[in-house]
């Protein structure tokens, strides 16, 4: 399909990001980077507008743009939503962040040019319809991670979690393009829906199918981190900046999973235009990714209970979050994919919620071990009330969104007779109660050592607050949210 301009006005939210990009780092040096607060604001009125165009230019039908290397659909319109949230409200927390924002920091604007152009390369993550334009989105946001996950400079620990990430990061990527290569020497194409084409006429071994598909599913498990894939993860996530880290856990996740969706089934899946899928004739890759999912929520839940850093706790808890999106990705089922995307909003939410409460107290206590919560039911009962929350939800108890997350994924795995990987994701959410709940038990139940409240910002405990409430309305009336994530689904299930 040739270029348009009117197909081009569907890609505006990613243009707008891209111009703020640009007017992120034109701002910063005209103010020599000492008014970072004009950055952040050039960033948010951004993002506002983005989310504006968003609205207003919702597509109905598939447009593709630059050839047929971007698809905008109503799939990659529901992860701008979650993008641009994510974005929003990383800048906005970011700014309070005494490791982003302290005195001793330097290059303060530049950051949020960094959030501005992963905002961009997750949006175009989540609308590649090419392998080229899959590699390329990946490394824009894979590079611009392993700046901000080492943008504390002169922190030992932030450095060591970029240099980490890079040679990680940059084998994964290595992989994947080997695994890429494979598939279009095998179909002579690098369209997600030319290679199905290609596959479907029968071109190549089976061996070197498997072989490419599996490298491709390497690198994307990188980049969600998915077990065997995880081990860059906790040590990534500990030594970066909270924001950061919080950040990585939402957006990048959410970004991969939607290129997952979308590449394995564009690329191997057949519709029959009333929402039923099958696969393609030799290609059984769920029953390796229900393994993947079951391994991956145990080993995240199993770890996460021996850890005493909130922070690293955290991480290993979005390990297990990975497993619990992915028993989704298994089914071939609408109601499987659409329980992912509600799980994923739900999520950046919930998450984003309790990182901004482990930014707060960083600020004020310096530290992250669980200890120092002690008493904060106390000393700070808004703020421990709203982790209290988000560690419900999190855990998947009603009355929070979370338990309404879990319950769609659940609902579908038994509809497909999985009763074994719904079993297991029930008893990971009775592991994963411990380790939640002894960060409440030391707000609650452990007396604290100091008396008095910590003099948090109005504004940080408002935006904890804000983050809190949709944590439980969603969990009585969720049904606007459903909706959107259903309805995105249409041009991948032939509805």
């Amino acid at each position: 399909m040739n270029f348009t301009w009117s197909d081009a006005a569907y890609f505006w939210p990613e243009a707008i990001m891209a111009l703020t990009f640009i007017a992120c780092v034109l701002t910063d040096l005209v103010t020599r980077g000492r008014r970072h607060g004009v950055t952040l604001s050039v960033l948010i009125a951004g993002t506002v507008v983005s989310l504006a165009m968003t609205v207003i230019k919702a597509p109905e039908a598939s447009h593709y743009v630059f050839g047929q290397m971007v698809v905008i659909d109503p799939f990659a319109h529901f992860f701008r939503y979650v993008f641009l949230f994510v974005t929003l409200v990383t800048a906005v927390f970011s700014y309070s962040s005494r490791e982003i924002m302290g005195k001793d920091r330097e290059n303060q604007g530049e950051y949020y040019s960094f959030l501005a152009v992963m905002c961009f390369g997750m949006m175009v993550m989540a609308e590649a319809n090419d392998l080229l334009m899959l590699a390329l989105s990946i490394e824009l946001v894979s590079i611009t991670s392993y700046i901000m996950a080492g943008y504390a400079r002169f922190s030992l620990r932030s450095t060591e979690a970029s240099l980490k990430y890079v040679l990680w990061g940059a084998m994964s990527s290595g992989v994947m393009l080997y695994g890429a290569s494979i598939l279009y020497g095998l179909t002579g194409a690098t369209g997600f829906s030319a290679i199905r084409e290609g596959l479907l006429a029968g071109s190549g071994s089976e061996l070197a199918l498997l072989v490419g598909m599996l490298f491709v599913l390497a690198g994307i498990g990188y980049k969600i981190s998915a077990v065997p894939f995880h081990f860059w993860t906790p040590d990534v996530y500990e030594g970066a900046p909270t924001p950061v880290t919080a950040l990585f856990s939402a957006g990048p996740k959410a970004a991969g999973f939607a290129l997952l969706i979308r590449f394995f089934y564009t690329s191997l899946v057949q519709t029959d235009g009333t929402g039923g899928v099958t696969l393609l004739e030799g290609i059984q890759w769920p029953w390796l990714l229900a393994i993947m999912s079951a391994v991956t929520m145990t080993w995240g839940n199993l770890a996460a209970l021996r850890q005493t850093n909130v922070k690293r706790m955290l991480a290993y808890s979005s390990i297990a979050h990975v497993g619990y999106l992915l028993m989704g990705f298994v089914l071939l089922t609408q109601a499987g994919l659409q329980a992912i995307l509600f799980y994923l909003l739900i999520y950046a939410i919930m998450n984003l919620g309790a990182f901004l409460v482990v930014i707060a107290l960083n600020n004020r206590l310096h530290s992250e071990h669980m200890d120092d919560y002690a008493g904060l039911g106390y000393r700070e009962p808004i703020l421990a009330g709203a982790m209290t929350i988000f560690l419900f939800s999190l855990t998947g108890l009603p009355p929070t969104a979370g338990f309404v997350a879990k319950f769609y994924l659940f609902a579908a795995l038994v509809d497909s007779q999985l009763w074994w990987l719904a079993l297991l994701g029930v008893l990971n959410s009775v592991i994963s109660l411990y380790y939640y709940m002894s960060i409440a038990r030391s707000m609650y139940f452990t007396p604290a050592t100091e008396t008095g409240g910590l003099g948090l910002s109005r504004a940080h405990v408002a935006l904890v607050v804000i983050l809190a409430v949709p944590t439980l309305v969603l969990g009585l009336y969720w049904s606007p949210v459903k909706a959107l994530a259903d309805s995105s689904l249409a041009f991948l299930l032939g509805g």
